[in-house]
């Protein structure tokens, strides 16, 4: 299951005409230096008659929105784009009572804006995100035709939800989204299939864990070849900070039992370190993997599970007994106690997700400031007027972006290595 919540993107290279899309249903993707010329999009951007499907359905609708923007952009997806390249990724579907079909998103011939020409055993590509159509007539390869998934805006239950339809032979088909495991919080829920699939956040994952150890065998294999010399290269990079996790995180929070924890807190550290400074990299996919939520559950379920295993007696005894304190006390702190230890990791898994999706979309929402202000092309002067405060702000975003790297990834390590040594410190009486 995916909750598709990262992406990191530049918009350098637009030019002023705004997609003119809503951005419903975009599932994010890397408009690095894609070429929106006047051609593909000036009908959208100057505000003239949209262009429509044969359902009557517009394929470019609403006015700019750099909210619904921003979400586009911290999502996850099934291509994978480098600059204005989109790469094909293997989609694992699995519809329950009717089994796994393993294909590519290839299939579908999409552009580079993740758009599918063509359907597939009844799925579809729309901005980047395999959808299934369960009423679809066949389950062959057909062709569509391009604008023919269409994300609309409709009110269901009292609440405004983005439904996305297929126009195919004059007839309306709905389009499910993926499965999620949110229990409909941020607008999603159980549907029809599960995307097992390796997205753009798997595929950076993989990259960034054969990154790191290429980097760390080479380092080893640099310390056992130069025994007693001093670091040289990147090991003098590394070195550094491996030696700061060790003595000011390990050590003064695991007291004599840092030695067995050390591997797990350096493993994390430059996993999420990793992971957040590839989603730095400009037109290398803009992943944002750990502004996904299943990402960060992961994690934080290691800590919780790593904490809880290794509690001792001490630990656990404060939890649900404290000695010492009235009992008429306990009935009201025992409760807490217990909320809280569920309540740590929750607050590990929502940290780092809230500080790494939000600033990626504050990066995009200042990009589209130019868009805002020049009324989607509509005003030159606002939108050429903007583009230089707007640059400014982006770079220094950027900046703060990079730091922020490194805080979430010492800030996740050293409440974990605080919650291990609360759980397995020896307590004197």
């Amino acid at each position: 299951m995916c909750f598709s919540l990262t992406a990191q993107h530049n918009h350098d290279d637009h030019d002023g005409h705004d997609h003119g899309h809503a951005h419903d249903q975009h599932e994010g993707h890397d408009h690095g230096d894609h070429a929106h010329d006047a051609d593909s999009h000036g009908a959208a951007a100057h505000g003239d008659e949209h262009p429509t499907n044969a359902c009557g359905m517009s394929a470019h609708h609403g006015e700019f929105d750099p909210g619904e923007l921003a979400f586009h952009h911290v999502s996850d997806q099934n291509v994978y784009n480098i600059g204005p390249w989109s790469f094909p990724l293997p989609c694992i579907m699995w519809v329950p009572g009717e089994g796994i079909d393993f294909f590519s998103s290839g299939k579908f011939n999409g552009d580079s804006h993740g758009n599918g020409t063509k359907a597939y055993k009844k799925y579809v590509l729309h901005e980047g995100l395999v959808q299934r159509v369960p009423d679809f007539p066949t389950d062959e390869l057909v062709d569509i035709g391009a604008h023919s998934v269409v994300a609309v805006k409709e009110t269901i239950d009292g609440t405004e939800k983005s439904v996305s339809y297929l126009c195919y032979n004059g007839t309306k088909y709905k389009a499910d989204d993926r499965s999620t495991l949110d229990a409909g919080y941020f607008g999603g829920g159980l549907t029809s299939f599960h995307d097992l699939s390796i997205t753009k956040n798997v595929l950076s994952m993989g990259i960034v864990v054969f990154l790191l150890g290429w980097l760390f065998l080479s380092i080893a294999k640099a310390y056992k070849r130069r025994q007693g010399m001093a670091p040289k290269g990147v090991q003098g990079l590394i070195e550094p900070i491996f030696v700061f996790i060790q003595d000011e995180v390990a050590k003064p929070f695991l007291g004599a039992k840092w030695q067995k924890f050390l591997p797990l807190l350096m493993a994390l550290f430059f996993f999420i370190l990793g992971l957040n400074l590839w989603g730095q990299v400009p037109f290398l996919g803009g992943s944002n993997v750990t502004g996904s939520l299943s990402v960060t559950f992961v994690l934080a379920i290691v800590a919780f599970l790593v904490t809880n295993f290794n509690g001792n007696k001490d630990y656990w005894k404060h939890i649900f007994w404290m000695p010492g304190v009235p009992a008429w006390v306990k009935t009201i702190l025992t409760p807490v106690e217990v909320l809280g230890v569920f309540i740590k990791p929750l607050t590990l898994m929502l940290r780092l997700f809230a500080n790494i999706t939000a600033g990626h979309m504050v990066m995009v929402i200042f990009v589209s400031l130019i868009f805002v202000f020049g009324k989607n092309g509509t005003s030159t002067l606002g939108g050429y007027g903007t583009v230089i405060p707007s640059a400014l702000l982006s770079v220094f975003m950027m900046a703060i972006e990079l730091l922020v790297a490194f805080i979430q990834a010492f800030v996740f390590t050293i409440l974990t290595a605080s919650y291990i040594g609360a759980a397995t410190e020896e307590h004197h009486h």
